[in-house]
C-alpha cells in the first residue's frame, strides 16, 4: 500500500504513464469532457475539492514545462490566475493563452481531465509534461 503522495489511483497511474509533451487538464466542474478523454472525477460538492487544492497537489507530483489557460481567466478569475502565476511563473514556464473555445479544443488531446468541484469561471489549466531528468522547476 502506498504511504503517501497522490492516493487517487487513477491520477497516480496517469502521472506514471506521462511522457514528455503529454498533457493533462485540471478543470472546474462545468468543463466539458470530450468523448474518448479519460475523466477523473474528484468533485464531491460545489467547491470541493477546489481548483487551487488540486493544482497545488499536481505541482508537487508532476514535472511540467508549460501551461495553457483560456485568456478570460485573467479578468474573470484573478484569484486562480494568481495561483497559476505563483506556481508556474512565466519566467520559468511557457504560457499559452487562448480563447476558451481553443482551450476546449485542446482538451481533446489531453490524457485525462481531472474534474474538481470548482465553481468559479475559467478555472481550468492544461499542463504539459516535461522530461523528469531535466532541471527541476
Amino acid at each position: 500500500m502506498q504511504k503517501g503522495g497522490i492516493l487517487n489511483s487513477h491520477i497516480a497511474k496517469v502521472l506514471a504513464d506521462l511522457g514528455h509533451t503529454d498533457t493533462i487538464c485540471i478543470g472546474d466542474c462545468g468543463l466539458p469532457v470530450p468523448t474518448g478523454v479519460l475523466k477523473i472525477d474528484l468533485a464531491l460538492a460545489f467547491g470541493t475539492p477546489s481548483f487551487e487544492q488540486v493544482v497545488r497537489l499536481l505541482k508537487e507530483h508532476m514535472q511540467a514545462e508549460s501551461i495553457h489557460v483560456a485568456e478570460p481567466i485573467k479578468t474573470e478569475n484573478p484569484r486562480n490566475y494568481a495561483v497559476l502565476q505563483e506556481l508556474y511563473p512565466e519566467d520559468r514556464y511557457a504560457w499559452r493563452l487562448t480563447s476558451h473555445e481553443e482551450f476546449k479544443e485542446a482538451t481533446k488531446h489531453c490524457k485525462c481531465i481531472i474534474r474538481t468541484g470548482e465553481t468559479t469561471p475559467y478555472a481550468n489549466v492544461i499542463l504539459q509534461a516535461d522530461c523528469i531528468f531535466n532541471e527541476e522547476k
